[in-house]
């Protein structure tokens, strides 16, 4: 395949993006017609490939961006210096049902996973200390150091205790996300057994949380509440580890379909590319993923501004389309009850990789679920519960977002990425870089290197080998975060701390 300098994403769009940098007075061809470039433009970036007047929408992906903020002809730079958002406040809107068919042949393929005993399937094996509150961080990692040398990981995949700042001080709706959360994160199937680290008067009581779990497997989730210790609690906490520690280190990994397999799909440090590379590859994973009976999960809803109809439209039935409608609206009266605009998103990262509104980075964001319906729609901390794509209420920050799709119940999360990032969440975070440049600087940060679609590699070529390594990290290849030991935990805060 021919490696291209410029790419026409869409017959409809007003602008092209540039594969490599352009000096100024550089002759291009689009659509048989002859463009001159007024400036340099760094690759990433749009070129207009018509005139526009003020006011009039600039199109990419075959939708609006924004519009023009002065007179533009042929052949400028477009960046946030001519373009503005058209994004304001909540807005009504109509279902207009999109029924597209896929076409995508199921494989019988497998993964090997470890079972769960609530019928759930796990891709690690792991012994996590999770605190009820902040005031105890200090002696959970002191917990899991210890677990960890005196094992040496024999028989587990890893040892972890996920901190955070909250489980008091907290009121209402905060006070109920940090409850979620912690109560997804101690469900999660990656886990083979939990130890439950609470001090004892916080407002997250140990008890009542131990409720909230429901039904959980009592012999592998065990609760130590340190005030209650006469003593050494680091003492009590080992002796209840190592009981932990032996029944998880009998579990084997087994094959399991790929309709078990829950997938997290996030973008971040995003770039001109990410739109046409890593997250149209993500997009095509999902959908096979989706047509094998499997799950994938989109988040960053501030994300989906300027998008959203998309989505809308690709709901399975009306009453999915009213709860998207609610997850748009309730996010944007969010911002607004801040005094914030809607419309105030890409990073300074964003704009110097190529993008320049929200809409352009929505229209780019969205590709990473593909074309499947959509099948279900949930609140922040809410567990899935509907197998195909799924929507997840979470803002756009990468810590944040990313918990969220692991505590939904993902297994992995697929984070593409045109600036880089070395983080991971509390599940294997596995990076998809955009571009080649980015692969080839940071191979200690990247998983997989989408860029080789604007290299000249086919996306019939590189899906398979994409679907490969996704199988071979469910089945226990470490991602880059893990390898580096980058993995914390970020919980949705919105509201008074005490």
């Amino acid at each position: 395949m021919e490696q291209l300098s410029f790419i026409k994403i869409n017959p409809a769009d007003s602008v092209v993006v540039c594969l490599r940098p352009f000096n100024k007075g550089e002759k291009i061809i689009v659509d048989g017609n002859e463009v001159i470039l007024k400036s340099d433009t760094p690759a990433g970036h749009k070129v207009l490939i018509k005139e526009t007047k003020e006011g009039e929408n600039i199109i990419k992906y075959g939708y609006p961006i924004g519009h023009a903020i002065k007179d533009t002809e042929a052949g400028e730079w477009i960046n946030e210096n001519n373009l503005k958002t058209n994004l304001a406040g909540t807005l009504t809107y109509e279902y207009k049902p999109v029924d597209e068919k896929l076409n995508i042949p199921f494989e019988n393929r497998t993964f090997n996973g470890y079972k769960r005993k609530n019928g759930e399937v796990g891709i690690r094996n792991e012994v996590w200390i999770v605190p009820t509150v902040g005031c105890v961080n200090g002696i959970a990692e002191e917990l899991a150091k210890r677990l960890e040398k005196e094992t040496n990981l024999d028989g587990i995949d890893a040892v972890h205790a996920w901190h955070h700042n909250y489980g008091c001080s907290q009121l209402s709706g905060d006070h109920e996300n940090t409850r979620k959360v912690l109560r997804d994160i101690v469900l999660h199937p990656n886990a083979g057994a939990v130890l439950v680290l609470s001090l004892g008067c916080e407002n997250n009581q140990p008890k009542d949380f131990m409720e909230m779990l429901g039904d959980y497997d009592k012999d592998r989730v065990r609760l130590l509440i340190t005030q209650e210790v006469d003593g050494d609690e680091v003492e009590e906490g080992m002796r209840i580890l190592r009981e932990l520690y032996a029944i998880a280190k009998e579990d084997k990994r087994e094959a399991c379909p790929l309709s078990d397999l829950r997938v997290g799909l996030k973008c971040g440090g995003s770039d001109g590319f990410s739109g046409i590379t890593a997250n149209p590859l993500v997009g095509e994973f999902s959908d096979y993923l989706v047509a094998q009976g499997g799950t994938s999960v989109l988040t960053e809803v501030p994300e989906m501004f300027g998008a959203e109809t998309i989505l809308m439209n690709r709901c399975e039935n009306e009453g999915l389309f009213n709860q998207t409608v609610e997850l748009i609206n309730d996010f944007k009266e969010y911002f607004l009850s801040h005094g914030e605009p809607v419309g105030e998103n890409p990073s300074p990262g964003n704009k110097a990789g190529g993008i320049s509104t929200l809409e352009d980075k929505a229209l780019g964001c969205t590709q990473k679920c593909g074309r499947a319906p959509v099948s279900g729609v949930m609140s922040y901390g809410d567990r899935l519960q509907h197998k195909g794509l799924n929507l997840l209420s979470a803002p756009g920050n990468d810590l944040v977002a990313s918990t969220a799709l692991a505590s939904c119940g993902c297994q992995i999360v697929l984070f593409t990425t045109g600036r880089g990032t070395p983080f991971g969440t509390f599940i294997p975070t596995m990076k998809v870089s955009t571009n080649s440049t980015l692969a080839k600087r940071k191979p200690t940060w990247v998983d997989f290197n989408a860029g080789e679609l604007v290299d000249g590699t086919a996306m019939k070529d590189l899906l398979p080998r994409f679907i490969d390594k996704i199988i071979a990290v469910a089945s226990g290849e470490k991602t880059q975060n893990e390898i580096n030991g980058y993995r914390e935990i970020s919980i949705f805060k919105n509201g008074v701390t005490l």
